[in-house]
């Protein structure tokens, strides 16, 4: 394996009771990448980084992390990475300091590095003014920013993310977000699971895209924005099936896709504005109508979304 790449999975399966939750997917990470798992909820992302952080064995097809077999080598695997879970595992009853000091046990660090670490650690989440609080009194954000630290103590080659800002508000969450994009600063490899479109165009370098265990497109944000929808996006409301087909026929030269949600009609475009000047004449009766950029959530809609699309 190539020494510049993190984790490679070839033809990986995980199955449940004979019920694959993921279904032989194929991927790479590479050193100093933030690598993004994108998809709803019951998609396979987590149950892919779970095999990846060795909680999980996996059913079928090879998978390597940081060189290793993850067959074989759980333990060596497990001393090299740092993981954020989506569940809280932070001991309620103990300081922040006394959290770090526990964990850092785990890997054998002296006594005098652990607390070095733990003092730097605290400092680069700004909790040095919760240093002695007990976790039980802390806000989520704070635990979620103190469960960054404490998978940092080891000084990982690999740091998994589990959903890390789900349930926070958008103040917290912009928090965990610039914490995480110094650490991306300081090249450490990052793998992260989320359902936050916005939370996946500003941190990840390439996002997977799941649904029902398999991976649906790969690339970058901006690739994947381009390649899937265009520029531009129309929406109209409210539009029946039968209208949707209708509309989307005889804008087909012009469009790049479609997708109906609902009553709301998703046009995709590079003609945005001669597209929308002309609906605005032609179906005067539709009460909502909206020309903004294309983003990620349409990509989302358009290739894991149901209903009429193309």
């Amino acid at each position: 394996m190539c020494p510049d790449i993190v984790v490679e999975a070839r033809g990986l399966v995980k199955s449940y009771n004979g019920i694959p939750a993921v279904k032989g997917i194929n991927f790479v990470i590479k050193a100093r990448e933030c690598v993004g798992f994108l998809g709803p909820n019951g998609a396979g992302k987590t149950t892919t980084v779970k095999m990846i952080y060795c909680f999980l064995p996996l059913t079928a097809g090879e998978l390597y992390v940081l060189g290793l077999d993850a067959r074989h080598h759980q333990r060596a695997i497990k001393a090299q990475l740092g993981v954020v879970p989506q569940e809280d595992n932070l001991d309620p009853e103990l300081t922040v300091k006394e959290n770090l000091l526990l964990y850092a046990s785990y890997f054998d660090l002296p006594s005098k590095v652990a607390r070095q670490r733990a003092e730097e650690l605290i400092a680069f989440i700004d909790l040095q003014e919760k240093a002695d609080t007990r976790v039980e009194e802390l806000s989520g954000g704070m635990k979620r920013r103190l469960a960054i630290a404490r998978a940092l103590l080891n000084n990982p080659k690999l740091l998994i993310l589990d959903e890390p800002t789900t349930g926070l508000d958008p103040e917290a969450r912009r928090l965990i977000w610039e914490k995480l994009r110094q650490l991306k600063e300081r090249g450490v490899t990052l793998l992260l699971t989320t359902h936050y479109m916005e939370e996946a165009a500003y941190l990840c370098d390439r996002l997977l895209i799941m649904n029902e265990g398999r991976i649906l497109a790969e690339g970058s944000p901006g690739k994947l924005v381009s390649q899937h929808i265009g520029q531009e996006v129309i929406e109209l409301a409210p539009v029946k099936e039968r209208w949707a087909e209708k509309i989307t026929s005889a804008l087909a030269s012009k469009l790049t896709g479609y997708q109906l949600v609902g009553e709301t009609l998703f046009l995709y475009t590079n003609d945005g504005r001669g597209i929308w000047q002309e609906m605005r004449k032609r179906h005067q009766y539709l009460h909502h109508q909206i020309l903004r950029p294309a983003t990620l959530e349409d990509v989302f809609l358009k290739l894991a979304g149901r209903g009429l699309t193309r």
